[in-house]
């Protein structure tokens, strides 16, 4: 189960490089259900993720890099390019800001995943969070791989 709320960003976090960080890029086989292929570094993995936006199942399968080069062209819409920053916060908890690219840019977006529903309902942001966007399916990356140009929801007031 995966369980995370998503927040776009007030204030870009001081001196990002000092943070641990993986070059991204992941595309969608299917939407609904949600099945994605992911680049991570030098990772490589398939997820099928279930219905919700706090809350859902996920499952990841590992891919060679020779299956997901295999994949990569048959994605649906657009391949997502980021980079995400591991950054430490109170709690044992992580925030993990991404940093989109290509059309996506200037939208960043901050999400933290948590041990249960009810720490991620008691959870209070840091200051350079802003608008909590969990409940918008207009943030998932499955919705942004698809969405035309001109739908893409507001990005951050950074």
């Amino acid at each position: 189960m995966e369980i995370e709320r998503k927040y776009l960003i007030k204030e870009m976090p001081e001196n990002l490089g000092q943070y641990e960080s993986k070059k991204i890029e992941q595309g969608y086989l299917c939407t609904d259900p949600v099945v994605r292929i992911r680049r991570s570094n030098d990772k490589y993995y398939m997820t099928y993720k279930g219905e919700g936006l706090m809350a859902r199942e996920e499952y990841n399968l590992p891919l060679t890099k020779e299956a997901y080069a295999h994949m990569k062209p048959k994605i649906d819409g657009r391949l997502i390019e980021k980079t995400r920053y591991l950054i430490p916060l109170e709690g044992e908890l992580t925030a993990e800001l991404d940093i989109f690219a290509g059309d996506l840019m200037p939208l960043a977006i901050v999400e933290v995943e948590f041990p249960t529903i009810d720490a991620a309902n008691a959870f209070t942001p840091p200051a350079w969070f802003g608008d909590d966007v969990t409940e918008s399916g207009r943030y998932h990356n499955s919705y942004l791989s698809r969405a035309a140009a001109d739908t893409l929801p507001p990005t951050n007031t950074v």
